[in-house]
């Protein structure tokens, strides 16, 4: 990123500076249809439209035993039925895929701890295993147990006590079960609640467990001056094998060689609903989706609700394996959209071009990034590049080599005083304070930000959907993933096609 525009007023003046009809009339034939407009698409996307989506998904979840939208679950079930009745609602502008994808699933889970009697707050992790352990004295992890030498030779037989940061939770974890610990509490590093997050798969880690950062200091501060502390925990989660589906959506218009793809996981995790996580996103691009079917393009648009994000990117990464080389190469831009209405947000962009995080996409990434730049800007809202991690859905693109870009307003990273004076909320709070739980609900999005993105949304779709121009093309196909993504210094069967216009071309 370029850092911090220099304009800072967020209002709900400067998002609706665009004016213009938001709603072409619908021609008799698609060729007659108008080729999209930045404008009129824009203003077309409504927040009562995307709330009300929200608000179906609520409905879906609650209306289960669970509450959740797991993917493999009924909630989840019903959600993918949902995406497909409102797509298939719009006629015959889409055509409508159910990719079915298998694989283990945490449908439920179970925890408690307690210190010396006394119960704490506490928390799981995504594919923590199964635990239980009674009176067992906990041990202090130097610094961040990022190093094996942090870790004691007492921890053995014992539970580590171990402080959140720099480094991931299962490299904390090896370490600890390296030395013979019997499980680890990881607290955590922001008065943001217990420690949560995900070790990405199945493993075979010893159990793990997340305290406050309260309570974790209070316990270190103990055992650091010679008390015994004796702990209890139970840790478990109920995981089976599911299946259930990816929904894609290919727009019958544009050139299939030119494909702009945007993508959304439809997935909660069983904690709650999962409305911010990432209802939001998905709800920000069936949104555009229907309102792109009154226009017709020159690139083909897909839009894709993929399963399984919280399993580990799984239904995304089954997309990209099972694609040939020579149809992902046909995808010139992939945008991901996961948690833009974030309730103590900030305004993130993938940082495509490394100015922030030093690591860049395939060509094209940094082209995405400014054009949202470029566009936030213009109505005076600042924006920060996020780390282009590969955490969401967009990670099995950049492993294949597609551009990438996308839009979030922050998960469980933790607000700064600076973003505080730009957006407002609360400094030294997780960025979305419900992150994974059960009150990741409807009632705690924050309406401006999830507007705002969804426009962004729809800019996009209206700028690639004419035209490519300024956009580099694509590397070859059989290029390495590592040639795509690199660090630099600082600063620095054929389808049947319909021409409907020069440039216009429509597959059936």
């Amino acid at each position: 990123m370029k850092g911090i525009s220099s304009a800072v007023a967020i209002t709900a003046a400067g998002l609706l500076a665009i004016t213009g009809n938001a709603e072409p009339l619908r021609r008799g034939t698609k060729c007659k249809q108008p080729l999209v407009q930045d404008k009129p698409l824009v203003n077309s996307i409504h927040l009562k439209d995307l709330m009300q989506c929200a608000q179906d998904l609520e409905d879906i979840a609650y209306a289960t035993t669970a509450r959740n939208r797991v993917h493999g679950s009924e909630g989840h079930k019903n959600t993918v039925k949902y995406f497909k009745e409102t797509l298939e609602s719009l006629g015959d502008y889409y055509d409508i895929e159910l990719q079915e994808f298998t694989t283990e699933v945490t449908l439920a889970s179970f925890t408690a701890f307690s210190a010396d009697g006394a119960d704490l707050e506490t928390s799981s992790f995504e594919f923590g295993n199964n635990g239980t352990w009674t009176d067992v004295p906990m041990i202090n992890v130097a610094n961040l147990g990022c190093d094996p030498e942090d870790v004691p030779d007492t921890v053995a037989g014992n539970v580590a006590l171990i402080a959140r940061g720099t480094c991931t939770f299962v490299q904390k974890l090896t370490n600890a079960g390296a030395k013979g610990a019997v499980a680890a509490m990881i607290y955590n590093n922001g008065e943001v609640g217990p420690a949560a997050g995900t070790l990405a798969e199945v493993n075979d880690l010893i159990p793990v467990g997340g305290l406050t950062r309260a309570d974790g200091l209070a316990l270190a501060a103990r055992i650091d001056a010679g008390e015994t502390v004796t702990s209890s925990g139970t840790y478990w989660a109920y995981v089976t094998e599911a299946t259930s589906h990816n929904v894609i959506a290919t727009s019958k218009y544009g050139d299939p060689d030119n494909v702009l793809f945007l993508g959304a996981h439809s997935d909660s995790v069983d904690a709650g609903p999962g409305i911010n996580d990432n209802g939001s996103g998905s709800c920000g691009i069936l949104t555009v989706a229907k309102a792109l079917s009154k226009w017709r393009t020159n690139s083909q648009v897909k839009f894709a609700w993929w399963t399984a994000e919280e399993e580990g990117l799984l239904g995304a990464e089954h997309f990209v394996n099972t694609s040939s080389a020579a149809d992902l190469a046909k995808i010139r831009l992939y945008l991901n959209f996961d948690m833009i209405a974030s309730p103590n947000y900030y305004l993130g962009i993938y940082d495509g071009d490394g100015s922030r995080y030093n690591v860049t996409g395939p060509p094209g990434s940094d082209v995405a990034e400014k054009l949202f730049e470029d566009w936030f800007a213009a109505r005076s809202l600042t924006t920060f590049g996020s780390e282009f991690n590969g955490r969401s859905d967009y990670g099995p693109f950049l492993d294949a080599g597609v551009p990438c870009s996308g839009l979030d307003t922050g998960a469980d990273g933790v607000k700064t005083e600076s973003e505080v004076a730009i957006y407002g909320g609360v400094a030294g709070e997780q960025y979305d304070q419900n992150y994974h739980s059960a009150e990741d609900n409807v009632a705690n999005l924050a309406e401006f930000p999830f507007e705002v993105n969804a426009k962004a949304i729809a800019h996009a779709v209206a700028t690639y959907g004419r035209s490519w121009e300024g956009f580099p093309a694509r590397l070859p196909s059989n290029s390495t993933a590592l040639a795509r993504r690199h660090l630099h210094p600082r600063g620095s069967s054929a389808p049947k096609k319909h021409v409907c216009g020069v440039n216009e071309v429509l597959e059936y």
